[in-house]
Formats: C-alpha cells, sequence, structure tokens
C-alpha cells in the first residue's frame, strides 16, 4: 500500500482538503492518504468550516478529519509528503533524519507548476473565494499526483 501525506500550518484549511481530493481519485486498497500540520495549533480539531463547505460543494465530505501534528515517525509511515508552502517544506525539511527522508517532501504545486515552488495561499484569514480558489489549485494538482501514482 503507498501512503500519502498532505502537510500545511494548521491542517485545518488546505491540507484537509488535499487529503479529501486525493483520496478521492485513488483506489482505497491501493492507496491511504491522510494529512498534518506543522504546528499543533489546532490538534483534535475539525477541519474549518470553509473547507468543508468547499469540499461538501464539490461532493466530499471531509467533516470526519481531525488536526494533527506532523511528527518524525511520518518519514516511516509514508511514502509521499506533499507541503503546501515553502515554509512548510522548511519546518518539515528540518525534522528529516536523511536524504531518503528528504526526497519524500516536495511541494504539492511543483505538479502543475514544475520547479516553480509556487505556494498554495493559506486562505485561513479570507473570505470563503480563498478557500475556492485553494480547492482548485488542489484538484489539479491532485489530479496529476493520482495519475501519476496510478502508473508506477
Amino acid at each position: 500500500m503507498t501512503r500519502i501525506l498532505m502537510v500545511c500550518l494548521g491542517n485545518i484549511c488546505r491540507s484537509p482538503l488535499a487529503e479529501g481530493i486525493l483520496k478521492s481519485k485513488l483506489d482505497p486498497h491501493k492507496f491511504e492518504v491522510d494529512s498534518a500540520g506543522t504546528s499543533a495549533y489546532h490538534k483534535g480539531e475539525s477541519p474549518d468550516q470553509r473547507s468543508i463547505e468547499v469540499a461538501q460543494k464539490n461532493g466530499l465530505d471531509i467533516s470526519y478529519q481531525r488536526s494533527r501534528p506532523f511528527t518524525k515517525k511520518d518519514f516511516q509511515e509514508f511514502d509521499h509528503i506533499f507541503v503546501m508552502d515553502a515554509s512548510n517544506y522548511e519546518d518539515v525539511i528540518a525534522m528529516a533524519q536523511n536524504e531518503e527522508e528528504r526526497q519524500k517532501v516536495s511541494l504539492i504545486l511543483n505538479k502543475i507548476f514544475l520547479g516553480e515552488d509556487q505556494s498554495v495561499p493559506d486562505p485561513y484569514h479570507n473570505s470563503i473565494d480563498g478557500f475556492k480558489q485553494v480547492y482548485e489549485m488542489l484538484e489539479e494538482s491532485c489530479t496529476v499526483i493520482a495519475e501519476e501514482l496510478e502508473k508506477s
């Protein structure tokens, strides 16, 4: 089973959406998708209501998800770790013990903007429109990720 982890800061806005989107595109018998945050600010909390709403409008239920912090153990548990922005990338890479672990980590938007190191904007302090924009970006990236994973 291939395991994929989505990571953002608080694990209540971007990474829960990315988890839900990618899960909907992959065979659950072959792939497991989870999400985490680089902080423990929202540990145990549900995704932001706006993320839940945007997901629901797109036919996905992410309301059951609960925020958890990223840990060093995640490097052993997951095959691919997708981060939402440069700050998340630096925080996760700082916890890596070796090159093998560092190789698992990549910026999610590099799947659609090759090598540009673009960030998924944090919609937390934004309106619902910011969440819709984030959903669209993640939908596009997750489609590419799913296609690549299905081929491997």
